[in-house]
C-alpha cells in the first residue's frame, strides 16, 4: 500500500504543517476538546497499532471518543492527517550529533537513528518518496544528514545523491525488518516454518541447485557472521548486519570520493 502525500488542499496543507493556519479569534468559556496536536497524536497512535490500513478518520475519532464529523473542523480530511502524521513523527529524530570523531561516526549515528525510527512507525515507510510532504520536520532530517556530511568536503551536487542513497539505505533496511516482524500475523506462519518447509523442498525439486547457481552457493557457505543473539530473531539478526554492511559499503565510497 503507497500513500502519496500532499493530496490535500495545498495551501490549508501547507499552513497546517507550517503553524501558520489562521487563528480563530480567543473567545470566552471552556477550551474545546480537540486541536490538530491532539488528532495527529491519535492518528500516529492508529497507525503504530493498526498499520496505514486501518487509519481513518471515523477510527481517529473513536479513539478520541468522538465522531468523525468532530475532527473536520481541525483537519480537513484523511489526506492533510496523514501528512501531518507523517512531518509530526518525523519530529522525534535527533537534529543534533557531535562531529567530534569526525562526519563517518555522525553519519553511522544518524542513519541507525533513522532506521529504529522507520521500524517503530512502519506506516511512514508507506508514504511515497515521490511527493514529499514537504513539513519542517521532514527538513529537519535531511538539513542534519547534510549538516553532518557536508564535513565530507564534498559539492552539493555529489553531495546531493549520497544523502538521497543514504536515505534509501536506511529506508530499504528498515521496510526489511518491519515486513518481517509482520509476516507471521498476516500470514499465520512463522519465520522458522515457512522456511523449513521450502528449504526442504527446494533441495528436492533442486537438487542440482549448487551447480545451477554457484554465485548463489558461494554466497551461503559464506562467513556465518558473530554468535547469534537468543531473545533476537533470526531473520532481523541478518537484516541488521547486511545493514551494517550496506551502510559501511557505501560510507566507504564517500571516504574515497
Amino acid at each position: 500500500m503507497v500513500v502519496y502525500a500532499g493530496q490535500g488542499d495545498a495551501r490549508r496543507t501547507m499552513a497546517l504543517l507550517w503553524g501558520a493556519e489562521e487563528r480563530k479569534e480567543a473567545r470566552p468559556g471552556p477550551k474545546p476538546g480537540l486541536s490538530v496536536e491532539v488528532i495527529v497524536a491519535a492518528g500516529i497512535e492508529v497507525a503504530d497499532a493498526e498499520g496505514m490500513a486501518a487509519l481513518s478518520m471515523r477510527a481517529v475519532g473513536e479513539r478520541l471518543g468522538r465522531t468523525a464529523m468532530a475532527l473536520y473542523t481541525y483537519v480537513p480530511s484523511k489526506t492533510e492527517l496523514v501528512d501531518l502524521m507523517y512531518d509530526r513523527a518525523m519530529g522525534e529524530l535527533p537534529t543534533s550529533y557531535p562531529l567530534d570523531e569526525g562526519w563517518r561516526s555522525a553519519a553511522v549515528a544518524w542513519a541507525h537513528d533513522l532506521r529504529e525510527f522507520f521500524v517503530r512507525h512502519p506506516w511512514v515507510l508507506q508514504v511515497s518518496q515521490a511527493r514529499p510532504v514537504l513539513g519542517p520536520n521532514e527538513f529537519a532530517m535531511i538539513d542534519t544528514v547534510t549538516g553532518i556530511l557536508r564535513g565530507t568536503g564534498l559539492e552539493p551536487e555529489r553531495l546531493r545523491g549520497v544523502v538521497a542513497a543514504l536515505v534509501d539505505v536506511v529506508r530499504g533496511a528498515a521496510r526489511t525488518v518491519a515486513e518481517t516482524r509482520q509476516a507471521p500475523s498476516a500470514t499465520g506462519v512463522s519465520d522458522e516454518e515457512w522456511w523449513r518447509a521450502r528449504s526442504a523442498l527446494l533441495l528436492e525439486v533442486a537438487p542440482d541447485f549448487a551447480e545451477r547457481f554457484p554465485s548463489v552457493s558461494w554466497l551461503e557457505r559464506g562467513d556465518a557472521g558473530p554468535a547469534l543473539e537468543p531473545d533476537v530473531p533470526y531473520l532481523e539478526q541478518v537484516a541488521r548486519r547486511t545493514f551494517a554492511t550496506s551502510l559501511g559499503t557505501l560510507l566507504d565510497g564517500v571516504t574515497a570520493r
